[in-house]
């Protein structure tokens, strides 16, 4: 038997965890003193409002070795995807454990990605184990899909980014002044991501922005799923599906709610578009 696994920044839902089979670990989520288990012990709304609560940006974590040996505790073999190597140490983590357990058995992929971008490599991965594959050929297709998954998302407001340190104090003040949104966007070959846009303006006219740049993609979009996935703005989430459904029929549109992880560097009301493209494009 073939497990698939991810973490917790994979931003899948209960429903489709549970759907799919797939296990999750936990990263840790740290605010003031008290730290949390990203999913378990926290969920996102309760995070943005101990935020506002005391001031303290929460910091976040990849979990310990002991955590990935008792995750990887099963007789199963293992495929693991998780958040990109140049977003977080997880992949480091997962790696050295696999390798100190039984590298025959444990085999750990770098998304290249996260949120739900990672969960769009987790979902293949799903639907070639359930189509008999061998773990050798999961892998090999999952490494070719993942360059191809298109990540963006706008950030609603600067000041998660400003205070983790992801822009200076003038950007900062600028961005509030003339009232930009960011939009970000993951290079899927290389596992970073930077801005790929700054709109000034209605939030209305960001998420259009978001719009038109999957409507002039969609001859390269594999129409098979999309997610759109948020930190809390379910109208926006509502809109945005509604939209993609009259651009074009899509077999499956996942609107998820990001974790803790992800929303401790988004912030509130950020949201995305995630899809992956033909197998002859690639992202980024």
């Amino acid at each position: 038997m073939i497990e698939i696994l991810t973490d917790s920044c994979s931003d899948l839902s209960a429903a489709l965890l549970k759907q799919f089979h797939i296990r999750q670990i936990p990263f840790v989520v740290t605010i003031g003193e008290d730290s949390y288990l990203d999913g378990k012990t926290i969920t996102t709304p309760g995070l943005f409002k101990k935020v506002e609560a005391s001031g303290a940006l929460p910091k976040t974590a990849a979990p310990s070795p002991a955590d990935f040996a008792t995750f990887f505790n099963t007789p199963n073999e293992i495929i693991y995807i998780g958040i990109s190597n140049q977003l977080s140490a997880g992949h480091q983590v997962a790696t050295k454990t696999a390798e100190s357990l039984d590298p025959a058995r444990i085999h750990v992929i770098d998304s290249h990605n996260l949120s739900t971008g990672i969960a769009l490599s987790v979902l293949t991965a799903c639907d070639l184990r359930d189509q008999g594959c061998t773990a050798q050929e999961i892998i090999d297709s999952v490494e070719s899909f993942k360059e191809r998954v298109y990540t963006t998302f706008v950030i609603d407001k600067l000041d998660y980014l400003y205070k983790g340190g992801r822009c200076s104090a003038m950007e900062h003040v600028v961005g509030s002044i003339l009232n930009i949104h960011p939009v970000i966007a993951v290079d899927a070959q290389a596992g970073t991501m930077d801005v790929k846009e700054k709109i000034s303006g209605s939030r209305k006219k960001a998420l259009n922005s978001m719009l038109q740049d999957f409507e002039n993609h969609l001859p390269d979009i594999d129409l098979k799923r999309v997610f759109v996935t948020h930190t809390g703005c379910d109208a926006d989430a509502d809109f945005i599906k509604s939209r993609l459904l009259d651009i074009t029929p899509i077999e499956q549109v996942y609107i998820t709610t990001a974790g803790c992880t992800i929303a401790s560097h988004a912030g509130p009301d950020t949201i995305g578009i995630l899809y992956a493209l033909k197998s002859q494009h690639s992202a980024g």
